[in-house]
């Protein structure tokens, strides 16, 4: 924790599905003055994704699902994303293996750390673990889709790898979490990328 920050006061507004919180401190400018600051910081707990690859078929395993918050912002509110969920009480290995056969219906038995990222840290307390992982047709157990009890309407795709590079780069693919792996295994040499 920074010496740069004290006096830290936390209130919650709301904790119907996360925790909203207004949060005031002091904190210490580079001139050593300390100013008084008050935001609103949302605490909706860690999450982790990943993505699924075939070098063979040279495809990805991408789900579309709504998105209200994306639908808020001016968007159609479909975004095509990499599986992902929130992490309960587990490894966020434990957790993305779960989340990978809810959502998409693969048992994928390893997966590779990429890092973690903050999604949004200016108001959100999110940190998101990142893997790949090599699929194969064999792996498809299930049609996925999500659990009926989280109200998931999710349609599995498995995309062309050269096709979702071409989307991040037209705009249609939006979301920072898919853009980051799908340029990460770009940038590994994993996949082939010549034909850019």
């Amino acid at each position: 924790m920074s010496n740069r920050i004290k006096n830290v006061v936390e209130e919650i507004i709301s904790d119907q599905w996360a925790t909203l919180k207004k949060v005031t401190y002091s904190y210490q400018n580079q001139d050593q003055s300390w100013s008084d600051v008050k935001r609103e910081v949302y605490d909706r707990g860690h999450g982790a994704c990943a993505l699924l690859y075939n070098v063979k078929k040279q495809t990805v395993i991408l789900i579309k699902q709504f998105r209200l918050p994306a639908y808020l912002a001016g968007d159609n509110g479909f975004l095509t994303e990499v599986p992902a969920g929130i992490i309960e009480d587990e490894a966020p290995e434990q957790a993305i293996i779960r989340e990978i056969e809810e959502e998409t219906g693969y048992v994928i038995p390893a997966l590779t750390s990429v890092g973690d990222v903050f999604t949004s840290p200016g108001a959100v307390t999110e940190r998101i673990f990142l893997f790949i992982a090599p699929y194969d047709d064999a792996q498809k157990v299930t049609d996925g889709g999500g659990l009926d009890s989280e109200n998931e309407d999710i349609e599995v795709v498995e995309y062309a790898f050269a096709k979702a590079l071409q989307d991040v780069k037209k705009g249609v693919i939006k979301d920072a979490k898919t853009i980051i792996l799908l340029q990460h295994l770009a940038l590994s040499g994993v996949m082939k990328t010549s034909n850019l």
